[in-house]
């Protein structure tokens, strides 16, 4: 079975990386000429060279997401479900060598923090857990997503790797869309950051995608997490990721996501520091090169950030986030996987949003329009 890890080893980490250096500003004026643009061109737009034009990426950024998207900003929250991880990852507060309380979410307090969903406005929920196959597996996920399937129109996850068959029978369940991150394409760092268990095998991860896409899945969400390698470098990967599953699985639409590492319990600092014009630097070179992607922006972002954002590239921002099992309602003070930075309410997120002269929204699929 062909999958992206072919076309993975035909690049070198330190040559992509020394391109990315080496690139002048004359590419990235070639680049910002052209109204199609390659994955050469994305690798200009992330280079050094390209920062001083960065008013100017701003500018074509935020016409080619309007005449994509309209002036419209889906919204949607996190639904943390279990903290129960088989995993030794240092960066991460669910991290199995973390001697805190585990908590898995019951069928009644799953509903109790729907209920608390549903009254701030949300109609796009995203399940979330740690990975403890044991316990948190597809089962877990189906029932979950049974308990909740007639309380939201989109249903996205963001769960451990699974298998093709397992995804195909969440297709079947209702889920929409599924969220999975690389964390680093540098595969000797990767191994630094993931000691212990199934999330330490990096092509295991590395082909989940494909196996989401070969699911049928209706959209596959994409990121890395900024903070453990160079940014520049790792994204080219995440861009060649995304250019080679839009050109295998045509008809499944694809989103991409920032998380830069944010501080949580036991873990390590940032490797690398990106700053936020590195930040909207990625932001813009992204919707340059694929006008259809889907850029999405969550609560891990400041107030400052997340309000200027909105006119640059952003399509889809969480709101009033909890990144703790029962964090809404039924259990506040468990341990978050990370810290939050932008701890507004969702209707504040919305008036924003208002404010800023775009529209959010709360429901914008059905699956009556989906078979």
């Amino acid at each position: 079975m062909t999958t992206f890890k072919s076309t993975f080893e035909k690049y070198n980490w330190d040559e992509i990386q020394s391109k990315i250096y080496a690139s002048t500003s004359k590419q990235v004026e070639q680049a910002l000429a052209k109204s199609k643009r390659d994955l050469d061109d994305f690798l200009a737009l992330i280079s050094p060279a390209a920062q001083p034009y960065l008013e100017e990426m701003a500018q074509l950024t935020h016409e080619l997401t309007k005449k994509r998207f309209g002036k419209t900003i889906q919204m949607y929250a996190p639904l943390y479900v279990s903290n129960e991880c088989q995993n030794i990852c240092t960066y991460c507060g669910f991290s199995l060598d973390n001697k805190i309380k585990r908590k898995t979410l019951m069928d009644f307090e799953i509903k109790l923090e729907v209920a608390a969903l549903k009254e701030a406005g949300f109609d796009h929920v995203l399940l979330v857990a740690g990975e403890a196959n044991y316990t948190v597996n597809i089962n877990y996920f189906l029932n979950a997503i049974d308990v909740i399937k007639d309380q939201f129109s989109i249903i996205s996850v963001e769960v451990q790797p699974l298998s093709q068959e397992e995804y195909e029978r969440l297709h079947k369940a209702g889920v929409y869309s599924v969220l999975v991150y690389q964390e680093t394409y540098h595969k000797d760092v990767y191994k630094k950051y993931h000691t212990k268990g199934k999330k330490s095998n990096f092509d295991f991860r590395l082909d989940t995608p494909d196996r989401i896409g070969k699911a049928g899945i209706h959209k596959i969400g994409l990121g890395v997490l900024l903070g453990l390698e160079d940014w520049r470098t790792d994204s080219f990967f995440n861009a060649l990721h995304l250019d080679y599953l839009q050109r295998t699985y045509w008809q499944t639409k694809y989103s991409v996501s920032f998380p830069r590492l944010r501080p949580a319990e036991g873990t390590v600092p940032p490797n690398f520091i990106m700053d936020d014009r590195d930040l909207t630097q990625l932001i813009c070179a992204y919707r340059l090169w694929n006008e259809d992607l889907e850029i999405s922006i969550s609560t891990r972002e400041n107030e400052n950030f997340r309000n200027n954002i909105i006119p640059i590239g952003t399509t889809s921002m969480s709101a009033g986030s909890k990144t703790n099992p029962g964090g809404y309602v039924v259990d506040p003070q468990s341990l978050e996987q990370f810290e939050i930075s932008d701890e507004r309410s969702a209707l504040e997120i919305a008036t924003l949003i208002s404010n800023s002269g775009y529209e959010p929204v709360w429901k914008d699929w059905d699956k009556t329009f989906s078979s």
